[in-house]
């Protein structure tokens, strides 16, 4: 497959990533490699990167930090800076984040602050992280369970999309990334939204290209509009209500923790009803997103105590201005609209569809 360029740096697929990233050993000459991984991708994924890296006389250190969203705050970032500084990292190190989304946006702004920032390269090995944070340069950490309240938009030097290390991952993380592949077709390329939720006509062979299209399409919107003053927006549908979701269950002790694209599925079918609502979207193509969603992600109860606290968190949304909740819904499979304000009564409207 051919790399992508995006706006500072270039997207490498599967046995040209070793290439890319070796020549790059060569040429920039590091003054030391780290490469942060968390739990999981230390047992998983680690050896077999190692195995491909060439880093001659380069020292290499790995740091490992717990794998879960709820370890994705600014006390890990200041375990891995304080671990940075002890092995003398200087101006001129290389920070490899191999891992999920978790790793590669906590890694990137470590980078990216770090001796007020070092090159830093993603190698993604989750589908979530493959097609959502390989590319935009979106780096951060979560302030509590408000997601991604901290960061800097920043891109490394380089992304490695190794398609390899999926066959490490659980069913259920190949399930939560492919609710991004959804949302790109809903907000960019109907084509695409119908080959996805077609998947039965495809076989694995297929998923490369699937993965290369959508990071193609956020790469698209993403070099249009890098610091999201526009068309960038659009990348948030189904994440107003969806992050705020995802908030609640993972600070609620009572709840089950959701995975990132369990939550952004419910918010991508609660946001679409909206659109039917607000934008126009037609009854027909609101059941055609519906039954494609619900193909691949089973309900989740949220009961009417859970819609008010959840309501409450949209306030800490990053895309509110001037105190008023901003969403992003669909005219059309395809044709997204932003700035869109719904009143919280439509919103409950919306939850009591879900619920039935």
């Amino acid at each position: 497959m051919d790399s992508i360029s995006t706006k500072n740096a270039t997207v490498f697929f599967n046995s040209e990533v070793y290439t890319a990233l070796n020549n790059y050993l060569k040429t920039d000459k590091p003054s030391k490699i780290f490469i942060l991984v968390d739990t999981n991708t230390h047992d998983y994924c680690l050896p077999a990167f190692l195995e491909r890296i060439e880093s001659g006389d380069i020292v290499i250190e790995v740091m490992e930090i717990p794998n879960g969203e709820d370890h994705k705050t600014i006390d890990i970032c200041t375990g891995v800076w304080e671990a940075l500084s002890e092995y003398n990292a200087d101006r001129k190190s290389l920070l490899i984040n191999l891992g999920g989304g978790v790793v590669t946006d906590l890694g990137g702004f470590v980078a990216s602050t770090y001796m007020r920032g070092i090159a830093y390269i993603n190698i993604p090995t989750t589908l979530l992280a493959m097609v959502d944070a390989s590319v935009g340069g979106k780096t951060g950490v979560d302030l509590g369970a408000l997601k991604n309240q901290i960061g800097i938009i920043n891109e490394g030097v380089m992304v490695g999309v190794d398609t390899s290390y999926l066959d490490t991952l659980p069913q259920n993380e190949m399930v939560s990334g492919f609710a991004e592949m959804l949302k790109h077709g809903l907000i960019y390329d109907k084509t695409y939204w119908s080959t996805l939720t077609h998947l039965e006509k495809l076989d694995i062979s297929d998923l490369d290209q699937l993965i290369y299209d959508s990071i193609i399409i956020k790469n698209e919107v993403v070099t249009s509009d890098p610091t999201e003053k526009g068309l960038r927006k659009i990348l948030n549908f189904g994440h107003t209500l969806g992050h705020a979701i995802e908030s609640y269950f993972l600070e609620n002790a009572d709840k089950t923790p959701l995975l990132h694209g369990e939550a952004i599925a419910i918010g991508m079918l609660l946001e679409s009803y909206l659109s039917t609502k607000i934008c126009g979207l037609s009854q027909e193509e609101f059941e055609i997103i519906s039954s494609g969603i619900l193909k691949t992600f089973s309900k989740v109860e949220i009961n009417k105590n859970d819609q008010k606290v959840i309501i409450d968190l949209l306030q800490y949304d990053k895309k509110n201005s001037y105190g008023v909740v901003k969403f992003v819904l669909l005219e059309a499979i395809g044709k997204p609209k932003t700035d869109c304000v719904v009143h919280n009564d439509l919103i409950l409207e919306a939850f009591d569809y879900y619920a039935h």
